[in-house]
């Protein structure tokens, strides 16, 4: 028998910490090698975590919502069940029970160590009270068995009433010994009630200046804590406004030749590449040449220097019911139609699935977003931080258009079309330059050549 220490894992270089958003499995579950054991968010990605090891989850160390540095123990797993019994023994208060053996080497992998010994406790983050201990106690030195009962709420329930300024200690909740749930603190907030020793307003997040006081909740209201998703995407949006010097330039582009092309091929394609055919691969390809030849949109801001990217990493906005992500296509430059057709399905699969690697959500140097597909016409997306400019593309529909005829006289014909938006950095990208990139990317696509 072993025991498996599961700790928050390295989910990219630059990330220091992770929040544990869901356990998939409860204590007493049989766990498979790599089956999905809990879900964490990051400022990168959100993602499912493997079991390390198969076994039987003995004890869960983090609870959903607390968010806790890289490396910090989450969990442990007993590699046999009968070690359950020995972990319940340890539990019960007198009891006691030697360690067990250590595991061979070949146990330890990403997010998961054998040990023989108790590991430090998970460091708590002091900044805010939802990320305190377990026991969730501010100053139970003098509170009666009872009142620390009550106050022991989860860390999703804690970071709720911090966000909206509930001091749980003055509410009497539906669980055990008046334990606050969470649909405890949440039915209080829809109420409009106020608890004693709320705070009268609550707060905007962390690094985020509020001009002017915050909106204050009105009876009848329903007020939800952001998810980790939409917090971390509300913070890059703001720090993205406030780098770049945001300019949208327009352009009409027209269609047909390339629906044309995309409506001949697309039974044989999706036959052959079991991939659907959309217009983006079309878009893409051009996209890549149209960087090639003006590399000031493939470019990145670094203090006074300007970085000129030579690898061509589209990142595409993927939108979820949870939020947006974007994962990014690697050396697009190296890959065919079918290719990029390939990349993008798989990526949009794995995104609302919670499969992308950290990896596949970084290095991106130039951006595209697809709101048309709900519709809309234009827009002004805001760039991304690292990056120069992103492309947002309409909706695409038939529309009449005045053509020129053979003989020079004007007609009406009907017309697939498509508003495309460049929001660009006005720091290095130069109005004529944007405007130029988008004029090739409009030759290219009205004159596609025949597959």
């Amino acid at each position: 028998m072993a025991r498996i220490d599961v700790v928050m894992p390295q989910m990219g270089e630059s990330i220091a910490e992770g929040t544990l958003s869901k356990w998939l499995k409860k204590v007493g579950d049989s766990i498979k090698r790599d089956e999905p054991l809990f879900e964490i968010s990051t400022d990168k990605v959100d993602a499912e975590i493997p079991a390390p090891s198969a076994g039987v989850l003995s004890e869960i160390i983090v609870q959903e919502g607390q968010t806790v540095p890289v490396q910090a123990l989450v969990a442990r797993i007993e590699t046999e069940v009968g070690a359950m019994a020995a972990t319940a023994a340890a539990a019960a208060p007198g009891g006691s029970t030697s360690p067990p053996p250590v595991g061979s080497a070949s146990a330890k992998m990403m997010g998961a160590s054998v040990s023989a010994s108790p590991p430090p406790a998970v460091p708590a983050r002091p900044a805010s009270p939802a990320h305190m201990d377990h026991d969730g106690a501010t100053g139970g030195n003098g509170a009666s068995l009872e009142d620390r009962l009550r106050t022991k709420s989860s860390p999703v329930v804690r970071r709720i009433a911090a966000e909206h300024g509930v001091d749980i200690a003055a509410l009497h909740g539906s669980g055990v010994a008046g334990r606050v749930t969470k649909r405890d603190i949440l039915s209080f907030i829809e109420s409009g009630a106020s608890a004693a020793g709320s705070r009268p307003s609550m707060h905007a997040p962390a690094g985020i200046e509020q001009f002017g006081p915050l909106p204050e909740p009105w009876p009848g209201d329903v007020v939800e804590a952001m998810s980790k998703i939409r917090r971390l995407t509300s913070d890059h949006m703001v720090a993205a406004r406030r780098t770049a010097a945001h300019v949208t330039t327009f352009f009409e582009i027209d269609l047909t030749r390339v629906a044309r092309i995309r409506h001949k091929m697309r039974a044989t394609f999706e036959a052959e590449t079991r991939t659907k055919l959309t217009y983006l691969p079309f878009v893409l390809k051009t996209v890549v040449d149209g960087l090639k030849a003006h590399p000031i949109l493939n470019a990145a801001v670094a203090g006074d220097s300007v970085i000129y990217r030579k690898q061509y990493n589209l990142g595409i906005a993927v939108a979820l019911e949870w939020g947006l992500i974007v994962p990014v296509i690697k050396r697009a430059e190296d890959l065919s139609l079918s290719g990029l057709t390939r990349a993008v399905n798989d990526l949009a699969d794995r995104a609302r699935t919670k499969r992308l690697k950290p990896e596949e959500v970084q290095g991106a140097t130039f951006s595209i977003t697809n709101p048309g597909v709900f519709g809309s016409l234009m827009g002004t997306p805001i760039i991304p931080l690292g990056t120069s400019a992103i492309l947002g593309l309409g909706a695409i529909e038939k529309r009449p258009k005045v053509m020129t005829g053979p003989d020079g006289e004007d007609t009406i014909a009907i017309r697939t079309c498509a508003y495309f938006s460049l929001s660009f950095d006005h720091r290095i990208v130069d109005g004529s330059d944007a405007d130029k990139f988008m004029a090739f990317i409009k030759r290219a696509l009205e004159a596609y050549p025949d597959a």
